[in-house]
């Protein structure tokens, strides 16, 4: 085994591996599991400097929000999706990494990723609104678009999910694959369910929460969609603690019944009080 690739089986920790956890070590890992995603992701989370200064410098904004927010959220985001997609790929073997289904789902979270980076940077360049824009048939086209793209993107995680149940490595601790499995999995399931009504109901104007710009009175599926997208992490996170700690399926199964309850309720939450927006047909203007 290479020296990097004792980090495979990360949850089966030791005093001496745990100081082994540098930022260097873990990078050099990342690459060696999936190096396109990796550079990918840093390389978009590179981006979000320039974004940040055109935040500084743009007062245009859009619906009471600075039209550079969205970009640096969804920069931020999806880099951190490439970056756990290329992590897990890692808990195949070597051969598995080059089969034809994972190499797809590679192309496909990149390909998607940057298409919808790249549309709502450019609809914040040009100070005009990404989603919800119908303004013409052209916006109606790519809100349509990203909406499939999104789609694709989180449906590569069951994909993967299915190489490492079936084809894991055979040093992970087993509470730890199933975490990874059931985390990708719902990535999907949750992720995708939030996505597809998020798609037509529009969240309220305005700046709502520090940072994540969320609306908790209601009417808001962004957060039930956060919770969704992000089981991708949130779960394996804590099937590596529970494996770290010799737990069982039990504590696993249990925050996964607590998380999935999260998500529920943040459906609704969301759905109580939404807005459905009209067929793109209907308007005449932009929906900003």
């Amino acid at each position: 085994m290479k020296p990097s690739s004792a980090l495979a089986a990360f949850p089966a920790l030791t005093p001496d591996r745990a100081r082994s956890f540098t930022p260097s070590v873990l990078l050099r890992e990342a690459l060696e599991r999936q190096r396109t995603l990796t550079i990918a992701a840093l390389l978009i989370w590179a981006a979000m400097l320039p974004a940040l200064v055109a935040l500084g410098l743009d007062e245009r904004t859009v619906r009471e929000v600075n039209v550079w927010v969205k970009p640096l959220k969804f920069m931020a985001s999806i880099g951190l999706f490439w970056l756990c997609t290329a992590w897990f790929v890692g808990l195949l073997p070597e051969a598995q990494r080059r089969h034809a289904s994972v190499r797809a789902l590679v192309a496909v979270a990149l390909g998607a990723g940057l298409f919808e980076i790249g549309y709502i940077t450019l609809q914040a360049a040009l100070g005009q609104a990404s989603h919800f824009n119908f303004s013409s048939p052209f916006h109606q086209v790519m809100y349509t678009l990203m909406g499939l793209g999104a789609l694709a993107m989180t449906a590569t995680q069951p994909v993967l999910a299915w190489r490492i149940a079936r084809h894991g490595r055979a040093d992970l601790a087993p509470v730890w694959r199933e975490a990874v499995v059931i985390g990708l999995v719902l990535t999907f399931v949750l992720g995708a369910g939030a996505g597809g009504l998020l798609g037509s109901v529009q969240p309220p104007s305005g700046a709502g929460l520090p940072v994540v710009g969320w609306h908790l009175g209601g009417g808001d599926l962004r957060p039930a969609h956060f919770v969704g997208m992000h089981a991708q992490q949130f779960i394996p996170f804590v099937g590596a603690l529970l494996a770290a700690a010799g737990a069982g399926r039990r504590g696993l199964w249990g925050f996964v019944a607590l998380y999935t309850a999260l998500w529920v309720v943040a459906m609704a939450n969301g759905l109580d009080g939404a807005v459905f927006t009209p067929p793109p047909m209907a308007y005449g203007t932009s929906a900003t």
